[in-house]
């Protein structure tokens, strides 16, 4: 009901312009509920990855077949200034800062968490110039390391792009900072935009400034991709535009200084090196990989990219939606000395996460060559290939978003990162040796990104129930081994309806595709809920009594 509230009192504050311009800026960066924070993260999310899908069907259309190089060129320029930016700032200071941050606010100690924050956004600018800086001069060698494969004009095509795409590390950290004090106070508005608004200033690269740009008659930019990276800058610009909207009434008071003394900012200091090393690490496998690719047929780096991204939209719309939305409240949890709350929390977490990815595998495994033709026309076996591979990871890397912060939420960032190295160091010994040792090529890499993300998650499953043996208890066992079952079920129906419907060449168009796979993975889906109702899945009671009340409600 909470969530019903606030959405009636959103929509009631909007309408008709009946209430004031800051009324309605203050209800949008009010605290919300977590259910409801899942909900709006996980729309968010799947608004991002519809306009993702549409950024690279273009980019695809326009390059993929007509312009290879290119387009490796683009995907492998990405691979610096985003590894400088998970390394240092993305999920290991969300994780390293959030739960010191609402320790000293839940302790009314506002003057303290002001001083941290402001804090760590002067340090993070700081570093992150000198590291933009840095990228712009040793542009060249760096590309030459990422990707030895290129031939001398396309290396030189990845060095002037990612030049432009260096300023992402600089104003994304400064945005993060700011979105994560958010977040820690249960703001999540900015948070769900960033996203949305970055992907449609991509769009806007890919389908005007890869035209050129002509101001008063005179062309002062040729276009072609490089209109694309001009793309990514301004989405950088604009998300940190986003930030700063979401910091209203927050009652920040920033300082243009850094407090060394406090304790709190020491806290964590001693928190982000782990989880930075972790970072880190998901990154090396990433230029491994990339460097792999790029000793491959031309269009290798970026088919094998498509292919991980695909498979990144599921874990991002239900493993980090859920994740993020539930990261708070287990900081808060785990304080409290009864550990009953963090339990309960953390397994309602990964049942919801479970119960909503396993389909969506499932889909993604037997539906695959129709989700590589939306972003290709056509399709592309290739990544329909390796996407049926990375299907594994989907599910893994959805339950690892949130085991993972039940370790952060404790502040515990080195056991993670224990277990990401021993997972990582296996990922990359069987890629190397699959990739150039046999003939699997690009799928040498993907077969062994999905042993490690079981690995992973084996590991961590082991060590929560080593440390908290109340945690996972018989009923959830039992509820997983259900859902489980429920998505054998599906998999049987989703196979039967893409042999009916298969997917064929000739389906070039959006429109010539989509009806199909929809058809396909309604049924898919409706035989999950079904199967979970007759197997007493607690998950779907919601959505039972939400039908019912539908049904009869028309049938009055």
């Amino acid at each position: 009901m909470l969530g019903i509230d606030y959405f009636k009192k959103f929509l009631y504050t909007i309408r008709m312009g009946r209430i004031k311009w800051k009324s309605v800026v203050a209800l949008a960066n009010t605290e919300m509920p977590v259910k409801v924070t899942a909900v709006i993260l996980a729309f968010s999310t799947l608004g991002a990855a519809i306009l993702g899908l549409f950024r690279d069907r273009w980019l695809n259309t326009m390059y993929l077949n007509t312009y290879k190089e290119g387009i490796d060129a683009y995907t492998a320029a990405f691979s610096v200034p985003d590894f400088m930016f998970f390394l240092l700032v993305s999920g290991a200071l969300t994780v390293s800062f959030i739960p010191v941050f609402t320790e000293r606010l839940s302790k009314g100690n506002r003057k303290s968490a002001w001083e941290l924050s402001s804090s760590l956004l002067n340090i993070m600018a700081l570093i992150m110039f000198v590291v933009s800086i840095l990228i712009i001069i040793f542009a060249g060698p760096l590309a030459r390391l990422i990707a030895p494969g290129f031939s001398p004009e396309t290396h030189q095509m990845t060095v002037s792009l990612m030049r432009v795409i260096a300023v992402n590390p600089l104003l994304f950290s400064i945005s993060t900072v700011l979105i994560s004090m958010q977040q820690a106070v249960g703001r999540f508005l900015s948070f769900a935009m960033a996203p949305i608004i970055y992907n449609i200033c991509i769009l806007i690269g890919v389908r005007v400034f890869t035209g050129g740009i002509v101001i008063f008659g005179h062309q002062v930019f040729d276009g072609g991709i490089m209109g694309v990276a001009l793309g990514v800058a301004l989405g950088s610009i604009v998300q940190l535009l986003i930030a700063l909207f979401g910091m209203i009434g927050l009652g920040f008071e920033y300082n243009l200084k850094i407090f060394w003394k406090n304790l709190g900012l020491r806290k964590v200091a001693s928190l982000l090196p782990a989880r930075t090393a972790d970072q880190g690490l998901d990154y090396v496998a990433t230029f491994v990989n990339t460097n792999l690719a790029s000793r491959m047929a031309a269009g290798t780096v970026r088919q094998l990219q498509q292919a991980q991204s695909l498979a990144a939209m599921p874990i991002s719309l239900v493993g980090v939606a859920i994740s993020t939305a539930w990261f708070p409240k287990l900081s808060q949890e785990i304080t409290v000395e009864n550990g009953d709350a963090f339990n309960q929390s953390l397994r309602t977490a990964l049942r919801l996460v479970i119960w909503l990815i396993l389909p969506i595998a499932v889909v993604a495994f037997f539906a695959r060559g129709y989700v590589a033709a939306f972003i290709v026309n056509g399709g592309n076996a290739m990544i329909a290939g390796l996407l049926g591979v990375l299907c594994v990871s989907i599910v893994c890397s959805s339950i690892f978003q949130i085991l993972v912060r039940a370790f952060y939420a404790n502040q515990d960032t080195k056991t993670p990162l224990i277990v990401s190295l021993i997972s990582i160091s296996v990922m990359v010994t069987i890629a190397v040796l699959l990739a150039r040792h046999t003939n699997l090529g690009a799928f040498g890499i993907v077969y062994a990104k999905a042993t490690s993300a079981i690995l992973e998650i084996t590991l961590l499953f082991g060590i929560l129930h080593y440390r908290r043996r109340s945690v996972f208890t018989l009923e959830f066992v039992r509820a997983v081994i259900k859902m489980f079952v429920a998505g054998f079920f599906t998999a049987l129906t989703v196979y039967t309806m893409v042999r009916l419907f298969p997917f064929r060449l000739s389906n070039v168009s959006f429109m010539s595709t989509f009806p199909k796979f929809a058809l396909i993975t309604g049924v898919g889906f409706v035989t999950y809920v079904v199967a979970g109702f007759f197997l007493a899945i607690d998950e779907v009671s919601p959505i039972v009594a939400r039908v019912k009340k539908v049904v009869f409600r028309n049938v009055a």
